[in-house]
């Protein structure tokens, strides 16, 4: 509780007005800016690879549940299935939740249909392996060597197995590209994958594919809170080194103090 201040509780109820006023903005019908992703291009790109060489993709969601990580990786895994259908090519999903796994296969399904293709989608291409990590890792790889994948998407949370299955796709040349938000496998990722999306890049990659004006609001939000911040910070940093003894300038920083 020790940054439990009235000053802290200002700038919170601030951000969250930001993001709120945001969210109303893009729901009322208004274009809200988010930068292209680099590493969204590779998707086409994957896609087209796959097409043109008649072989399926695999996308694998690692050992995220329903939650936030899992949630984004299906949205993801959406935009991939939806240009996979414009493609005539076949999209394998492998999940390690039984949650998950229903709802990816309804999200699948949903796409072949909006890309009005409903007769690409083959259920049993939704596949639930396994929610042990290294039986999951391990079947995942079976998979693509078994079906010759061209193309692998790794999105959602990663531990071990990232490594595991990024050499594993490695090893038969697919072209890969991966999201996490997990730092510790970023390294990984980096080295093992042709494209790997990173960091907080991972929810904003959802809110740039599904243009959701929930999720498009609040990663605009957050940047504007994010800017105010930095503003904050470089005013307080200049004001200390120009009049650190005036009063002003200690009344200032009293009221952000340490922690």
């Amino acid at each position: 509780m020790q940054h439990a201040s009235w000053t802290v509780g200002i700038l919170l109820a601030l951000l969250a007005g930001l993001i709120l006023y945001a969210i109303f903005t893009a729901r009322r019908g208004k274009r809200l800016f988010i930068r292209r992703i680099p590493g969204l291009n590779a998707i086409d790109e994957a896609v087209g690879r796959a097409a043109e060489m008649g072989r399926p993709m695999l996308f694998a969601t690692g050992l995220s549940g329903l939650d936030i990580n899992g949630l984004q990786a299906l949205a993801v895994a959406g935009h991939v299935a939806r240009v996979a259908a414009r493609y005539a090519t076949r999209l394998i999903l492998c999940v390690a939740d039984p949650q998950l796994y229903a709802i990816g296969e309804e999200t699948v399904r949903d796409a072949y249909q909006r890309a009005g293709r409903p007769e690409l989608f083959v259920p049993e291409d939704v596949r639930f392996l396994s929610d042990q990590q290294f039986a999951f890792a391990t079947a995942a790889s079976g998979v693509m060597f078994r079906e010759k994948v061209s193309s692998n998407f790794f999105f959602g949370y990663y531990y071990a197995e990232a490594l595991i299955l990024s050499e594993a796709g490695q090893s038969i040349g697919a072209m890969q590209v991966a999201g996490t938000p997990a730092t510790t496998q970023l390294p990984f990722f980096v080295v093992s994958c042709d494209y790997t999306i990173m960091g907080e890049e991972y929810y904003a990659t959802t809110a740039y594919l599904t243009r959701e004006p929930t999720l498009l609001g609040s990663v605009v939000g957050q940047d504007w809170g994010k800017i105010i911040i930095l503003l904050l910070i470089v005013f307080s940093t200049l004001a200390l080194s120009v009049a650190p003894n005036a009063n002003w300038v200690k009344y200032w920083v009293n009221l952000f103090p340490a922690g």
